[in-house]
């Protein structure tokens, strides 16, 4: 039986070719994935964008307007610490165990006032045999004086009897050298004395500088010994010898000290008023005004030191409390400067400085409009007392992220922060 070739031909299965029911199956899935991205963009923007965030906000108020009375604003900010230029480790001038202490902290002494006292047992003794010496050979001296007084009138008898030929030479002779020796022995005698008073008197400034007594007036900030210890005025004794009694500051020389970048020294001048804040108390700000610029530069940290001192002092300040000081324009408020001049037609607007962020050479700050936050780029000004100065960009009014718990993007919703 014969086959036709074609028709056994068309019987055959072609592997290769697409299956319209696997198509149809791919066609489904890549629906599936379409569906499913879709609602994970969904759900984030639901639960990320569109649930406000909790931030700070604050709102833009006026700036005070121009003039003479208008604040001068800060051509510079730096922090650092209050010192006091008169404070002094109080010792003794000698090695020697306290007798005690008569202070504690926070004590007001005089110049002069006895702090404490060192064992004197030692000494005293000493000045005792010094003072009885001197009493010794001050009686010598008198005993000396009355010979000497007795010697000079045997010779001027024996001078008259050798004149009516009734004494002999040699009785002149004898009796006048009797009176030069006891001249002599009174002058040794007189010079002994003396001795005798200047070991009295370094006998006495001995125990003298066992008492420590207040180099000047201030207050007592460390109580630094006890009765019992041993105290030098060097290092001596290792770790159990003290060097020091006390610490003393004088608190009428209260001033500051801070480092400033040596690339911006140049703002910074004698007299030019300042605006001091103790981190302790921040809304308390200090009129101040710079003393002097030290003449020269910490090469390690590229920095100098600037003193400045406080216009006026109080309690509250503290020596090695730390403290920010705004340096103002020096140029006074007849010649404002550029960075401090607010845009004409416009009222110049006050923001928190943390409000204002950077962005390379951009300062910007996130305005709030219809509960969601935008980017407003802004030209700020001088800075003072934890506020800036934005000459444009905001408005009175305006209400933008003072501090935010996250980072915000463009159109993110924020609500205010419970406080």
């Amino acid at each position: 039986m014969s086959f036709d070739q074609n028709t056994l031909d068309s019987l055959k299965i072609d592997r290769d070719a697409p299956s319209g029911h696997s198509s149809s199956a791919r066609g489904w899935i890549g629906t599936l994935v379409l569906v499913a991205v879709v609602a994970v963009g969904a759900g984030y923007w639901f639960f990320v964008r569109a649930q406000p965030i909790e931030v700070e906000l604050a709102t833009a108020v006026a700036a005070p307007a121009g003039g003479g009375g208008a604040p001068a604003a800060a051509v510079l900010n730096a922090s650092g610490y209050v010192v006091a230029r008169r404070e002094a480790t109080v010792s003794s001038k000698v090695t020697g165990k306290i007798a005690a202490v008569l202070i504690e902290e926070g004590m007001i002494v005089e110049e002069g006032q006895l702090l404490a006292q060192l064992d004197d047992q030692t000494l005293r003794p000493l000045l005792d045999l010094a003072e009885t010496q001197l009493e010794a050979t001050r009686a010598d001296l008198a005993e000396n004086a009355v010979r000497r007084a007795e010697a000079e009138r045997e010779l001027r008898r024996l001078e008259r009897l050798r004149a009516e030929n009734l004494s002999s030479e040699r009785d002149v002779d004898r009796a006048q050298s009797e009176v030069k020796a006891l001249e002599a022995r009174f002058a040794a005698l007189e010079r002994a004395v003396n001795v005798s008073q200047a070991t009295v008197r370094v006998r006495a400034q001995e125990i003298k500088d066992l008492e420590v007594r207040a180099p000047f007036a201030g207050v007592i900030v460390s109580k630094d010994a006890q009765p019992g210890e041993m105290v030098s005025p060097i290092s001596a004794g290792g770790g159990f010898t003290r060097t020091g009694i006390a610490t003393l500051v004088d608190m009428d020389s209260r001033e500051i000290e801070v480092d400033v970048n040596e690339s911006f020294i140049n703002r910074v001048q004698a007299g030019q008023k300042t605006e001091a804040t103790l981190d302790a108390y921040p809304d308390w700000v200090i009129p101040s005004h710079v003393i002097n610029i030290v003449p020269t530069a910490d090469r390690q940290k590229a920095t100098v030191k600037v003193r400045i001192g406080f216009d006026e002092l109080d309690p509250r300040i503290l020596s090695n409390m730390g403290i920010k000081v705004s340096f103002l324009d020096s140029r006074g408020s007849d010649q404002p400067s550029t960075a401090s001049s607010t845009v004409p037609g416009r009222p110049g607007v006050r923001l928190p400085a943390s409000a204002v962020l950077r962005d390379g050479d951009t300062r910007f700050v996130w305005r709030v409009r219809g509960g969601r936050v935008e980017r407003v780029a802004v030209r700020v000004g001088g800075e003072r007392s934890g506020d800036v100065e934005v000459l444009a960009g905001v408005n009175v009014g305006d209400v933008v992220v003072a501090s935010a718990a996250a980072e915000l993007s463009e159109g993110v919703a924020v609500e205010a922060a419970a406080r």
